[in-house]
């Protein structure tokens, strides 16, 4: 299996030089004007340091046992991963996924690749079409500058063949794979025979290069029910079935075949590590990306390592996440509204769930009781009858992927809860 990716160390630790100032909601205002390393050296508590709600936390050992689980995983099934790096943007975690072997990093579009190349992302897999002109301009000035830059993106029509070819100029070739898609599903050329064309123009194209074949099965299925089981492996069959079909049109000694979310990565392993014709060299690729931090929601409820494993023998992931907010008002016993809202929490796979109540220094947990809704600067907590105005309540979030984007600085946490070891920027 090919080595993991490299990332530039040292832009990843320059991060630490960035000053802290108002651009980063939650940060107390004694460590306004310090660098983040200088932060970080006074080990600074959320709470008896004057964080400012609402604030989005991390907690450290649930994502060195989310890295550690899914590397051993990976390796003992003999498939590469390469993370969506969409779910975090955060190279300090890409970092931190590539020293537990993962095999590159997704992206979605050229914006985050750029981000990637920043700081100095090695191998990057482009889970989607590239057909705008400048972002191929710009690929194609990477590829020279940098020889050892690995990249592929997808191509599931003629059209973006042609497109890619004539933005393209002589000398200039960018890897692809073919898309294959599914009814119900995102993008990907329709069926084999479409598939089969596509790969044929892709091969013929002075300018492309076919080195293998991806696809998505998360947008065919929403819940770990037999029939939606069924379904992802009867697409995950047409995979196989489509790369064998290509098997003398690939242009590289070793395929790869890349398909998977979080959510059904489990039968993604198996279909793309049984056996192949001795003709076909696979590179199985993973690109599951929310494992790092797991939730408290839909990938708890639908993830193989879930609250219901569908793997044996290994540890289930842990929830990484946690929105902390003040009861800033009570009407009445039956409602209490808290200082985070659509700008601060995920709420498009289910709403924050109250897990703990913090009152006077004191954490017990928190049960019998549920954010019923958000807007934008609220959520609404009912019944109220164990809060008090000025509470602290942490909350389980529900879907890493629109958590993010709402932080551009989060505080990494120790195994109290409290002490911040980290800071985490991202880039949206």
């Amino acid at each position: 299996m090919s080595q993991a990716a490299g990332i530039d160390h040292d832009r990843v630790a320059a991060i630490r030089t960035e000053v802290i100032d108002w651009r980063f909601k939650g940060m107390p205002e004694s460590l306004v004007g310090h660098t983040i390393d200088e932060a970080l050296r006074r080990r600074p508590n959320l709470f008896r340091d004057g964080f400012l709600g609402p604030l989005l936390v991390l907690s450290d050992e649930a994502v060195e046992h989310n890295l550690t689980t899914m590397a051993r995983w990976c390796a003992a099934q003999g498939v590469a991963l390469a993370p969506h790096g969409k779910t975090t943007m955060a190279p300090q975690l890409f970092a931190r996924q590539l020293e537990h072997g993962a095999w590159g990093i997704t992206a979605a579009n050229a914006g985050q690749a750029r981000v990637y190349r920043a700081f100095g992302v090695q191998r990057i897999l482009l889970a989607n079409q590239l057909v705008d002109r400048a972002a191929l301009r710009w690929l194609a000035a990477e590829l020279r500058r940098d020889p050892n830059l690995e990249f592929c993106c997808w191509v599931d029509s003629v059209a973006a063949v042609e497109l890619m070819t004539d933005a393209l100029e002589a000398g200039e070739r960018v890897d692809v794979l073919v898309e294959l898609g599914a009814d119900g599903g995102r993008t990907g050329a329709r069926g084999l025979d479409a598939a089969v064309h596509v790969a044929e123009a892709a091969a013929k194209s002075p300018r492309l290069r076919l080195v293998g074949v991806g696809g998505y099965e998360g947008a065919l299925a929403h819940d770990a029910t037999p029939e939606s089981r069924a379904k992802v492996d009867a697409y995950l069959a047409d995979i196989r079935e489509l790369t064998i079909a290509l098997a003398d049109r690939f242009e590289t000694p070793q395929v790869i075949v890349t398909v998977g979310g979080s959510a059904y990565f489990d039968q993604v392993a198996g279909a793309l590590t049984a056996p192949w014709p001795e003709s076909i060299d696979v590179l199985p690729v993973l690109r599951s990306g929310a494992y790092i931090t797991h939730d408290d929601g839909f990938y708890r409820e639908i993830s193989p390592l879930g609250h219901e494993p569908r793997i044996a023998g290994m540890p289930g992931f842990r929830s990484a996440l946690r929105a902390w907010a003040q009861v800033t008002s009570r009407p009445s016993d039956e409602l209490a509204l808290l200082t985070a809202g659509k700008r601060d929490v995920p709420f498009d796979e289910g709403l924050p769930i109250p897990r703990l109540l913090r009152r006077d220094g004191a954490v017990t947990e928190l049960s019998d009781c549920a954010i019923t809704a958000v807007n934008d600067q609220h959520a609404f907590l009912k019944p109220a009858n164990q809060v008090r105005v000025g509470d602290w309540i942490g909350l389980g979030l529900s879907h890493p992927c629109t958590t993010f984007d709402k932080w551009q600085l989060i505080p990494v946490v120790d195994s109290d809860g409290e002490t911040v070891i980290d800071l985490i920027r991202t880039y949206f």
